[in-house]
């Protein structure tokens, strides 16, 4: 279970000021859970996400995983707790090959046979043969690193896989594949899901939505009762996307 208690992020704005990017932020995220977190751009939703692997620190507040306190612990330590993250943008490695990628990420659950990396490229519409031996480097596209990306957390397979907008960059036939890789994931791995997410087929498959604006919570409830507020009218555009 993951839960954040009073949880503030504050930038200096000017000298002596400063800007509250989330303000005393309350969340419980239960076991074996899918939730998508969406609201409109600048919003804080990426911070958030942010603070939950410990890329940035909070101003305030706690953030508990399965009760133990990882609010000042590193991105390392709360990985080999359990956490994956997925960033907007995928990092590059240079030197580093996809398949060296791959064994990396799946190293925890021992050696990971050529097959099985194969495997995890196709998950993610990926065909192994094309990729394998690539460098995971600036030949690659936008699209194609995310997807090798999230073949790396599926490879990790842990408690808690926290994606940040992965559909950016995704062209429309990828986007479908990624649907079904969530839903694979949930299936299979058991683990828990939070995305944030502007798109409506996203949010259409999650278990609960959390509404981030402003950097409060302004709603939270399952799918059936949030979505469709959202697709209301003119405001609902500010919150989602259509594919």
């Amino acid at each position: 279970m993951l839960e954040l208690q009073n949880l503030c992020f504050q930038v200096p704005e000017d000298a002596d000021k400063h800007k509250e990017i989330i303000r005393e932020v309350n969340l419980v995220f239960e076991d074996h859970a899918f939730i998508a977190i969406t609201g409109p751009n600048g919003g804080g939703k990426s911070t958030l996400a942010k603070l939950i692997m410990g890329i940035e620190q909070p101003t305030s507040g706690r953030i508990l995983y399965n009760g133990t306190d990882i609010t000042r612990m590193s991105i390392t330590e709360r990985a080999k707790l359990g956490i994956s993250f997925a960033f907007q943008q995928p990092v590059r490695f240079k030197g580093i090959k996809v398949r060296d990628l791959i064994q990396l990420a799946a190293a925890e659950n021992g050696t990971v046979k050529f097959p099985a990396i194969c495997d995890y490229l196709s998950k993610v519409g990926l065909c192994a043969r094309d990729y394998v031996n690539r460098d995971v480097d600036a030949s690659l596209s936008g699209g194609e690193l995310k997807r090798i990306e999230i073949a790396t957390i599926i490879a990790r397979g842990t408690p808690l896989s926290v994606f940040d907008e992965p559909e950016a960059g995704i062209d429309l036939w990828s986007f479908n594949n990624l649907i079904q890789v969530f839903e694979e994931m949930r299936r299979e791995n058991g683990g828990s899901l939070i995305i944030i997410s502007h798109q409506e087929r996203i949010l259409n498959i999650a278990d609960e939505i959390v509404v981030l604006a402003d950097g409060i919570v302004q709603a939270r409830g399952r799918r059936g009762e949030i979505l469709p507020e959202l697709l209301k009218g003119t405001e609902g555009c500010k919150f989602y996307q259509t594919v």
